[in-house]
């Protein structure tokens, strides 16, 4: 009879799928950019500095010492899992490893991107620095705008025009470029979620185990 091992602690189940939750509604209301899709944002990169950091002082299982591997031993592992050999792992596996750290990277970035989006829209944490920086051009464009009037005031009125296009430009061109990286780490996470779940179900034909079980209840059955 197998043998069943406490393995994840609450906190790592917890984390898991309310990251899963978050993610779902994050994603969906991406269309939108509504206070939904960025304060779900906000929970993720919360969530993701909280795995960051119990990955470093947490339980035995939860710790990066546990789950990564060096790449020998990573190939070799999913050589054998595509043969049907599979060495026996109680927490995650090295392909499971290696996959957490790229999932929890790819998150930050996309979190962190569009932060920097919505600061340029004039929200959140990153509005406050843009909004001064604004604030401070104006007040330069005005004390400029004052010791010309008297001399050249169409002249004035035409580059402050002419300067404000500019800018309006390159502001947008920033925010696209912006976007398109917040989109292409959204993307991109999608297919890491994607290689996840089919590691997930091969690993649990391979090894005999029903590995969505053992997220929620936190214990695994040890093969002898």
């Amino acid at each position: 009879m197998n043998e069943r091992i406490y393995v994840w602690d609450p906190l790592v189940r917890i984390f898991h799928w309310s990251l899963v939750l978050t993610f779902i509604v994050c994603y969906l209301t991406g269309e939108e950019e509504g206070l939904i899709h960025a304060y779900s944002g906000y929970v993720i990169l919360g969530l993701v500095a909280f795995r960051v950091i119990w990955g470093l002082v947490g339980t035995k299982y939860a710790r990066f010492t546990d789950f990564i591997y060096s790449p020998v031993e990573t190939i070799g592992f999913i050589k054998g899992m595509l043969a049907g050999k599979v060495k026996d792992y109680l927490g995650h596996n090295p392909a499971g490893g290696w996959m957490i750290v790229a999932l929890l990277i790819s998150l930050l970035l996309t979190g962190l991107s569009g932060v920097k989006v919505y600061g340029l829209e004039g929200y959140g944490p990153l509005a406050v620095a843009s909004g001064g920086q604004e604030q401070s051009q104006i007040q330069e464009t005005r004390r400029a705008y004052k010791e010309h009037e008297e001399d050249d005031d169409d002249h004035d009125k035409f580059a402050q025009r002419g300067k404000e296009h500019r800018e309006n430009d390159d502001e947008n061109e920033s925010e696209e470029f912006w976007e398109e990286i917040h989109e292409f780490f959204a993307n991109f996470t999608v297919l890491l979620i994607g290689l996840h779940v089919a590691g997930v179900l091969l690993s649990s034909i391979r090894e005999n185990r029903n590995l969505v079980k053992s997220m929620l209840t936190g214990y695994k059955l040890k093969n002898h």
